[in-house]
Order: structure tokens, then sequence, then C-alpha cells
């Protein structure tokens, strides 16, 4: 079977490059777009007394985040339709993508191996929630 659309949900690690591999080893054959996706950190998240900083923080975390995608997009030898910083729920952004953009096949990576993590992973959620072929790939830190 082949994809003309792929959607990679990638993270801010260096195992992204190892899901970017596959999904260009999948993609090269048939020529077919490459979407990446990731989800963008809230400074919300890291102190909530910080609230005049973190339209500043807000910034620097984008900027972060487009700096690792562009190298990530330099490495991968093959051209990159497009990149989406999510934010909030992932599962739901990347069903979106799916359904506006025709993606017809979600790549995403698993550092989940014992059993308990492997029940809670959000890779999970989004094979359980997809109308898509999704392909899962058991990351390894590298």
């Amino acid at each position: 079977m082949s994809y003309s659309h792929l959607l990679v949900c990638v993270a801010l690690s260096p195992e992204s490059e190892q899901l970017l591999s596959k999904a260009v080893a999948i993609a090269r054959p048939t020529q077919a777009r490459i979407t990446l996706v990731t989800l963008g950190t809230e400074p919300e998240m890291y102190n909530q007394l910080a609230a005049p900083m973190l339209e500043d923080i807000r910034d620097v975390l984008q900027e972060e985040t487009q700096q690792f995608l562009d190298a990530l997009i330099a490495h991968a030898e093959y051209p990159i339709a497009q990149t989406v910083i999510a934010t909030g729920e992932i599962s739901q952004c990347i069903y979106d993508i799916c359904q506006k953009q025709q993606v017809d096949l979600v790549i995403c990576g698993n550092h989940n191996h014992s059993f308990f993590s492997r029940a809670a992973c959000s890779a999970k959620t989004i094979v359980s929630g997809s109308k898509v072929d999704v392909l899962l790939i058991p990351l390894s830190a590298v």
C-alpha cells in the first residue's frame, strides 16, 4: 500500500530523527508529502508566579521548538511540506490535521516499554481514535 500524505509526530528529542528517517523511507518511492507535528511547551506549566514574563517565555519556547524542527528538516534530505506546533491535546490536533489535509498515515514513536506506561501512553489514544492508518515505531535512545 502506498501513502500520499504522512503526518509524523515528533518530540524535541534526538529520537525524532529515527521517526523522520522511517517516514522518508516510506514517502520517497511515491513522493508522498510529509507534515511534522509537535507539541509546543506551555510556559504556564513551569511557574504560575511568573505571569509578567510568560509572553517572553512563550516566545523563547516557540523559537526553540521551531529551531529544533528546522534542524530536523535540514537532516531529512527530503522536502517537508509543513510543520505544525500544536498546543493543547495532541491527539485532537492530529485528528484535525488528518481530516483537513487528507493525511493517510500517522507515524508516532513509543518510548513506553513497561506494561503500566504502555497502558497510559498517548500513542494509544491516537491509535484508538484515528480514522487513518497509524504506524507506531518503538524508539530507543541514541
